[in-house]
């Protein structure tokens, strides 16, 4: 029996480690940054915070220290938000041995490096390392809603070990080996979903969000093409999958907080009322314009959402910048 630890509590993590259980095969540690999150999960076996309704199976060992959780473990699943990614690596690497596998299935990049997760996690540990990435609503996943995602890695069957040990009836995975699309395309998606709530928040109606979401495709391929990625790979589920599924669907919180944006409300007032859950997207869209400043890669509609999100420029005159601009070929 494989042993695996999940580092990070919240919905996406608790989500993946439920789906694991239901699997079967493999002795699970969930590790939660918060004691008393932790002792709750044990006693009540349900993450009431970030994923309430679903159950954590009784054998899963949920603990708030990290050398309980990673030790023995042949992954290291880390689900962490992208902003503390680096400092739970940093505390995690002197456990590891060299064997073991860490993988990252967070959506994000690091604001102050611009650096992908896999790119944070080689910086920190020589460990192999892999990511999972697609479109996966926390919530489903839980549920056993059929799911198909995606593993990456440039190491040597390591996609092929996350496959072979996350897959089930109702999670269903790929392997590729362009990681930096497959991170990109889960990053930057959230952007543009941050959009496509604006664009509902303000009530533009079908026709402006498909326009976005299809020109939100051009934008992340192109950044991701110059990162070193695939253009196929934006073709697939971790890029237009993922970025339909953000964009359209109302589990997003990334879609929610653009929104209420679009609503007219202030930003700190959305993030406040989320309660310590995250949308990734905010703080993807300074990192995703650094990028694009450091490979000459235009991203109009980024430059617009942090403008809304940094600037305070309002929703309709963004959209309206985006419509005038210069005509051009597709």
């Amino acid at each position: 029996m494989s042993r695996i630890a999940v580092l990070g509590a919240g919905a996406w993590g608790t989500a993946l480690t439920i789906s694991l259980a239901r699997r079967g095969g493999h002795s699970l540690v969930l590790w939660s940054f918060d004691e008393a999150l932790a002792k709750q999960m044990s006693e009540t076996g349900e993450n009431l915070p970030f994923l309430p309704g679903y159950t954590v199976p009784a054998d899963v060992k949920v603990t708030s220290s990290l050398e309980v959780a990673v030790s023995g473990a042949e992954i290291v699943l880390c689900v962490t938000p992208s902003e503390h990614m680096r400092g739970v690596l940093t505390q995690v690497a002197p456990l590891l041995t060299r064997d073991q596998i860490v993988v990252s299935a967070t959506k994000g990049l690091e604001q102050s490096s611009l650096l992908r997760m896999s790119q944070v996690i080689a910086s920190v540990t020589e460990n192999p390392c892999g990511v999972l990435s697609g479109p996966s609503f926390a919530a489903e996943v839980a549920a056993g809603i059929p799911t198909a995602i995606v593993a990456a890695s440039t190491a040597p069957g390591v996609a092929q070990t996350i496959q072979r040990e996350f897959s089930s009836p109702t999670l269903r995975l790929y392997t590729n080996e362009d990681m930096a699309g497959v991170e990109l395309g889960g990053a930057l998606k959230n952007v543009i979903a941050l959009a496509a709530g604006v664009v509902h928040g303000l009530d533009l109606g079908y026709n402006t969000a498909a326009a976005l979401i299809t020109r939100g495709v051009a934008e992340i391929t192109r950044l991701a093409v110059a990162c070193g990625g695939r253009r196929q790979t934006l073709a697939g589920l971790s890029g237009m999958g993922d970025l339909v599924l953000t964009c359209t669907g109302s589990l997003s919180r990334n879609r929610m907080v653009g929104i209420e944006l679009g609503k007219g409300r202030e930003l700190a007032k959305i993030l406040e009322e989320m309660n310590g859950k995250v949308a990734e997207g905010v703080l993807s869209t300074a990192a995703a314009l650094g990028l694009a400043a450091r490979y000459g890669v235009e991203m109009p509609i980024t430059e617009q959402m942090d403008a809304i999100l940094h600037r305070g420029k309002s929703p309709k005159e963004a959209i309206h910048e985006l419509m005038t601009r210069p005509g051009r070929d597709e």
